[in-house]
């Protein structure tokens, strides 16, 4: 099975997250054979009842992991080769990835490479949940490569994420008498405007820290004064997120409360010689790793701005030079580790 094949195999496994043991179950049993002819060693890490991470290794020593995740968002809709690109539901983030991580990994056992591993996780598109559980158990890697859609490039960072739920309550009226309520609608859209007009940090090197309201919702009928409404933001941090934190509790008080979700840290990571590098502006898995499974690098085919649309594709030729360059940089590094 060449990379596209194999690509289009993982795509038409639906693996929505939650969903992933269809698709896990069918990477462990891909690389059974791998591990048995080479001496390799070949996990399922649970992570909750019928989901699990896949994790590979060859060679006593671990020096450098590929690690990308096997969830999806939704919908699910299956592979289609057009001649230069394969489309379908995770064919660039992250199921493409995982085709060009195993074939690496073939090329390089079959040249005699080893002390190096493959790790696929669970619940990267929700919460991180395989990452976080790997870091818990982590094997003594000295690198890993996460795999993102970057268009082969090495990211030198990525944003960070900072998530608020921002909730408002008030008091119902019928609405011909809104004196006698208290909109709590009205005090969110306050809130919010407010949030908006907050000057976002700048880095030099990740860019301006951005804020987007995702959701909104409220209110029980256009003749009703509401009682309740609520928004989810996320702010793509650069920096220091303490400045923000204070800004957006100004602009919710005496409107709304406020209640973090989650925050994800900005990242600074490191370069291969002779591979071009960027800039992106989501976040991965790495920070949930926290370190414990290495020095991480982001690297994968695939543009990020056709990722979770109906428009998901990845070019051949991408796919095909990602093999090559994943080889090119275990190679690298395990070389760097020896010196």
């Amino acid at each position: 099975m060449n990379v596209f094949e194999l690509t289009r195999a993982l795509v038409d496994i639906e693996s929505i997250t939650n969903n992933e043991e269809r698709v896990g179950n069918y990477l462990y049993n891909y690389l059974s054979p791998l591990a048995a002819r080479f001496d390799g060693c070949l996990e399922r890490i649970e992570v909750e009842p019928r989901r699990f991470n896949v994790f590979a290794q060859w060679g006593r020593a671990l020096t450098v992991t590929l690690s990308t995740h096997i969830d999806t968002v939704p919908p699910f809709f299956a592979s289609r080769d057009d001649g230069e690109h394969i489309w379908g539901r995770a064919a660039c983030d992250a199921k493409g990835i995982i085709a060009c991580m195993t074939k690496a990994a073939e090329a390089l056992l079959e040249a005699g490479d080893r002390n190096f591993g493959l790790l696929f996780v669970v619940g990267e598109e929700r919460n991180s949940a395989g990452a976080y559980r790997a870091a818990r158990t982590p094997r003594g890697g000295r690198f890993i490569v996460n795999g993102e859609p970057t268009g082969n490039q090495m990211a030198l960072g990525s944003k960070g994420a900072l998530r608020y739920e921002v909730v408002a309550t008030g008091k119902m009226a019928h609405s011909a008498y809104p004196e006698l309520g208290d909109s709590a609608i009205h005090k969110l859209i306050d809130a919010l405007a407010d949030m908006r007009r907050i000057p976002l940090p700048v880095d030099p090197v990740l860019g301006p820290s951005t804020l987007n309201i995702g959701t909104l919702s409220g209110g029980r009928a256009p003749n009703v004064i509401a009682d309740e409404a609520r928004a989810e933001i996320m702010i793509r941090l650069v920096g220091d997120s303490a400045e923000t934190k204070a800004a957006l509790a100004r602009a919710a008080q005496g409107c709304a409360e406020l209640r973090e979700i989650i925050e994800i840290p900005a990242l600074r990571l490191n370069s291969v010689d002779g591979i071009p590098t960027t800039v992106v502006a989501f976040t991965t898995d790495i920070p949930a790793f926290a370190g414990q499974w290495g020095e991480p690098f982001l690297i994968g085919p695939g543009s990020i701005h056709v990722a979770h649309t109906l428009e998901e594709r990845v070019a051949k030729s991408q796919l095909t030079e990602a093999v090559e360059l994943y080889q090119r940089i275990v190679r690298h590094l395990c070389k760097r580790e020896s010196k």
